[in-house]
Order: structure tokens, then C-alpha cells, then sequence
């Protein structure tokens, strides 16, 4: 199946910025029909327009969510835009409270706009589920593990609705990207895709009806290594995570006066998560 984006009634999560404000501003390129734009503040929904509807919705708050179910109840299109980022080592002292904080928001959240969403959008004809997921999905990166975890579990879910809703005309479609250039990536040196290339590939697998978008060439590159090279892909993170706590010893010694390398300083002590 396919939808089409023009004449279109969407909800988009997050998108008081950086990608979910792209969808909107896509949607409005596009010709839809109307678009609620969904944040914890309505307040910083900073677009105006008569399309767009500013809506106040946290996707972990399951009465924001139930009264969003009722103030949107013509929808045609869910974006699952909205995510957290908590940038920790899976053994690090913040482990628990970050992994706790990007399952709820990256998973649950997700969970249950869908679970809510799904008969409005069975009752509109079937429609589109748009969740925005990430390589990340596919691989567990040393620096990020529980965000890993928390994407990757998105994933299943997406995979799992997809099955579940096909018989009531809704496509799933999972969009996956490497970084982004928006506020969750500023801290990040690597290239970056731009949040107006992800909406154009997401909407042409929307109404190309594909259950898998790659929205940029970083999606390609990472799908191939993990299917085709995992074990050598998995090496080089390997190394890249040891570099690191060698880089992390190395400062912890130059900031206490120890030379680098200095037989007498337990190593131990210059570890870091």
C-alpha cells in the first residue's frame, strides 16, 4: 500500500525542533491537509500557520496521550518523531537512569501512541505509521550502548506492529539515518544529514509504500557492514572503544601530574566509563 503526503492530516512528535520541526515544514511543502505538531510545550511550537496545529503531548504521559487521541481523532499519518539521547556506556555510573529515561521515551513512548493511535487510524481508512528509528537500531556502539538498546527494541516493536496492523490497512515504516544535524548530534564531529534530506526520503517511502527507508548514504553503508562484514565492523569498535580509555587514562594522568605511561599509577584508577 502507499498514502499519499498531499492531502494528508498528520501528527508529528517532538516537533517543536531540529528534525520534527523538518517534518512539519515538509508536510507544508507537501500540501497537507492539516498537521497537529505535538511537543512537551505547545508553547515552543514556534511555526504559525493555518495548517498547523500546536498540540501539548509528552509520548511517555498516557493522559497526554489519551487526550491527543481524542484532539486527533482525523489523522491519517503518525510520525514517532520524538526521542531521547542519553550518550552512555552501558557500565557507566548514569547507566540505569539513562537507559530507564531513552526506553521509556524511545520504546514505551512508542508503544503506546501506537497502541492508542491505531484505531483512529483504522477508523480513517488505514493510513501510515512513520517511526523514526537509527542505525543505531542495528548495532551496539560501546559510547551509546543504552541508546542502542532503546532503538534497537524499537525496531522489533516496528517490525511487530507492522504484522500486527497489516490486516486493517496501515503501513509501518521504519526510517533509519546516522547522525542528524540537529541539536541531539551538536556535539558529534562526524558528517551529518541534513533534517530536510531524512523528511524527503521518508515521505518517498511513504507514498512508495516501502517498510524501510535508509535516509542517507551513512544507513546504506552500516546496513551492508553489520549484514555482510558484522565480525570485522564489531572489531573496529572494539578498537575505537579501547583507543578511547587509553585517550581517558592518558588525561586523567596529565590532570593529577602523572606521566603518561608511568609504571607506579595503578591502571585501574585511570579508567573511565
Amino acid at each position: 500500500m502507499a498514502q499519499k503526503i498531499q492531502g494528508c492530516v498528520a501528527l508529528v512528535t517532538g516537533a517543536n525542533r531540529g528534525l520534527g520541526r523538518a517534518y512539519c515544514e515538509g508536510l507544508l511543502r507537501a500540501g497537507a491537509k492539516k498537521i497537529y505538531a505535538a511537543a512537551r510545550d505547545a508553547a515552543k511550537i514556534s511555526m504559525n500557520h493555518s495548517t498547523l496545529v500546536p498540540l501539548r503531548l509528552d509520548v511517555t504521559a498516557p493522559d497526554d496521550i489519551a487526550a491527543a487521541v481524542d484532539a486527533c481523532a482525523d489523522i491519517t499519518l503518525l510520525v514517532n518523531n520524538a526521542g531521547v539521547l542519553g550518550n552512555s556506556p552501558m557500565l557507566a555510573p548514569a547507566a540505569e537512569a539513562a537507559a530507564r529515561h531513552e526506553m521509556e521515551t524511545n520504546f514505551f513512548g512508542l508503544l503506546y501512541m501506537i497502541r492508542g493511535f491505531a484505531p483512529v487510524l483504522a477508523k480513517n481508512g488505514g493510513g501510515t505509521i512513520v517511526n523514526v528509528l537509527s542505525v543505531a537500531s542495528w548495532f551496539a556502539s560501546p559510547f551509546m550502548a543504552t541508546y542502542c538498546a532503546s532503538k534497537a527494541a524499537a525496531e522489533m516493536l516496528t517490525h511487530a506492529i507492522r504484522m500486527q496492523l497489516r490486516s486493517q490497512g496501515t503501513d509501518v515504516v521504519g526510517v533509519y539515518a546516522g547522525y542528524i544535524d540537529t541539536e541531539m548530534a551538536a556535539h558529534v564531529r562526524h558528517p551529518k544529514t541534513s533534517p530536510a534530506q531524512v523528511v524527503e526520503r521518508s515521505f518517498e517511502g511513504v507514498e512508495n509504500g516501502q517498510e524501510s527507508v535508509f535516509a542517507d548514504e551513512r544507513a546504506v553503508e552500516i546496513d551492508a557492514r553489520v549484514r555482510m562484514g558484522r565480525a570485522a565492523f564489531y572489531a573496529e569498535l572494539q578498537q575505537r572503544w579501547v583507543d578511547a580509555q587509553a585517550r581517558n587514562a592518558s588525561l586523567i594522568q596529565t590532570m593529577q601530574g602523572v606521566p603518561s605511561g608511568d609504571p607506579s599509577t595503578p591502571t585501574t584508577s585511570k579508567r573511565t566509563t
